[in-house]
């Protein structure tokens, strides 16, 4: 279907999404680092993928989610690939990592807590190596880390001194720490008033941390323009919010309305989760104080998404819902337990009168709704003006009010498009040459279960109907109505159980004969693989741990380049 396209969206491509964390690189310390998204980047620009799609890689605290980073700027430091790193060498890397029994941090999932330990010994050791030979001699990189530390100093200040205070205090928990560094502005008096030596210690922790921002930014700034010069673009992630304990929310509180907690409204799906059902998603995070963004040209997002820049050419900007109302909870996540078995009028009597609801405003009146939409396609607009236009897309998954779709259309923004998601007035799948060019079509996100488990968990549903066909009569009639109404968008029928590998590559070529800008795939759907990198609403010990088996490039060769094949004939 011959359809208006967006500036930038004429060409269709196709992508691949996958969690740095979860690539493996020849020589890397325990979970994917730039090295490895190299040579990711080399291998889809080889079977014809145009984009590859991370999660967001801003620095994590204890929970080591992507989603809920201490900083809105400051890279993760697993990142850094150190085999490259001009101040260490060979022989000082692989003494730290037998150090720390590196072969074991290889295998299996990613150990986070001792990859962070082994990555942060060598990171002290190259800053020390780097103050005896370049910072105490004044060469050119000391030169260069001067001219890094001044350009970015808008927020690197606050975030290295709020990292020293983390590791002082062994925690990003701010709210806990001693009264007199609580805020930015005590900490700065604070350490005025320590001793010469303390305070030339404390100091020099904070040139540590400034260092480690420096060598991932260039490392990354490396890794986009050799992306760009393969033909593939890097798609970004930015969480609509960030983390209650982060170096921003530290610094600039009065951006922030820390009385609510950011979240989503009750959900029946997750039937094993009560509170969702109940109360909603409760994910900790701020809401944002708008008045004060305006007041400032919303100069916090704008240097947010320019380093984004840096080191991505496009980024998805994750719960894109939250620019135009955001649902929030009067009590933090912590409090989750205590909510759970009470009514609502216990619940206002316990916050003050106040339930969650929808912020700035609920979609319940037409001048509601418009000026939701207004709020939207203003805050939108200015990230637009930052980046440039085809730069941004919205996840606009979940419960979408009627004027979000639209307003993106406008804005040029590509929104989601999830087959199983559209549907028409007759319960059929949207067909894929109904989808707006500028969107972005998707069999599922890192959240959801790979497309081969969601197949193989309807034929199992079948096999268990056709031995006990009584008690299993309603799993099977769904099963069934989910499994051909997906064959039937892709053109073809279920006359019977199928495994999945007789349909995953017609699945496919659907996908990207549709008339979408950009047709990504999970890794795991590339390869028709059962990993799940997260499981929402829980702490799982497997969330944000699955690495890709060894030498799955070789396992997988065959299959690949049928896949590659596809694109071609498919036009992507």
């Amino acid at each position: 279907m011959q359809q208006t396209t967006a500036t930038g969206f004429e060409k269709r491509i196709a992508g691949v999404l996958v969690p740095l964390f979860a690539l493996r690189g020849k020589d890397d310390l325990g979970c994917g680092d730039t090295n490895a998204l190299r040579g990711f980047v080399q291998w889809a620009a080889d079977h014809g993928f145009r984009l590859v799609q991370l999660l967001p890689v801003n620095e994590t605290g204890a929970e080591n989610s992507p989603y809920n980073a201490i900083s809105s700027v400051a890279i993760e430091p697993t990142t850094i690939h150190f085999a490259t790193l001009a101040d260490l060498q060979p022989a000082e890397i692989e003494a730290v990592a037998e150090h720390h029994r590196q072969r074991e941090l290889r295998s299996g999932p990613v150990k986070w807590h001792a990859v962070k330990a082994l990555k942060r010994d060598l990171l002290r050791r190259a800053f020390a190596n780097f103050c005896e030979q370049s910072w105490e001699t004044g060469d050119a990189r000391a030169q260069d880390f001067a001219d890094f530390v001044k350009a970015e100093s808008a927020w690197i200040e606050g975030y290295a001194l709020f990292r020293v205070l983390m590791e002082l205090h062994g925690s990003e928990q701010w709210d806990q720490w001693p009264e007199p560094v609580r805020t930015a502005a005590g900490a700065r008096e604070w350490l005025t008033t320590r001793r010469d030596d303390l305070r030339s210690k404390l100091e020099r922790e904070i040139r540590f941390f400034q260092y480690i921002q420096w060598i991932a930014f260039g490392q990354w700034r490396e890794a986009k323009a050799f992306a760009h010069a393969r033909g593939v673009q890097l798609m970004g992630d930015v969480p609509f919010g960030v983390n209650y304990y982060s170096a921003d929310v530290w610094a600039e509180p009065e951006l922030f309305d820390l009385r609510w907690s950011g979240g989503a409204p009750p959900e029946p799906a997750f039937k094993d989760d009560a509170f969702i059902q109940k109360w909603g998603q409760n994910w900790g995070v701020p809401l944002y104080n708008w008045r004060h963004h305006r007041a400032t040209g919303f100069a916090w997002w704008r240097q947010r998404v320019r380093k984004v820049g840096d080191a991505f050419h496009v980024f998805r900007i994750d719960h894109v819902l939250g620019f135009y109302r955001i649902y929030g909870f009067p009590w933090r996540p912590g409090r989750n337990a205590e909510f759970l078995p009470i009514s609502s009028d216990e619940a206002r009597l316990r916050t003050g009168g106040e339930l969650p609801r929808f912020h700035q405003r609920p979609d319940d009146t037409p001048e509601n709704r418009k000026a939701n939409c207004a709020q939207g396609d203003e805050l939108l607009g200015v990230l637009q003006a930052e980046m440039g236009a085809g730069a941004l897309v919205g996840e606009d998954l979940g419960t979408v009010p009627d004027y979000v779709r639209p307003s993106l259309l406008a804005l040029g923004i590509p929104g989601f498009k999830v087959p199983l998601w559209e549907a028409e007035a007759d319960t059929r799948l949207t067909p894929g040459d109904r989808y707006p060019r500028c969107s972005v079509a998707t069999f599922a996100t890192h959240d959801h279960d790979p497309l081969s488990v969601t197949w193989e968990k309807w034929m199992s549903t079948i096999r268990e109907a056709l031995a006990e066909p009584v008690r299993f009569a309603g799993e099977r009639d769904l099963a069934w109505r989910e499994a051909r109404r997906l064959a039937e968008w892709a053109g073809f029928d279920v006359p019977c159980i199928m495994a999945f590998d007789e349909v995953h590559e017609r699945l496919l070529e659907c996908l990207f004969r549709s008339d979408s800008w950009l047709a990504i795939v999970m890794i795991t759907d590339l390869l028709g693989t059962t990993q799940r990198f997260n499981v929402p609403g829980s702490v799982a010990e497997g969330n944000w741990t699955v690495r890709m088996p060894e030498g799955w490039e070789n396992a997988f060769r065959e299959k690949v380049w049928r896949i590659s094949r596809l694109l071609r004939v498919t036009g992507r």
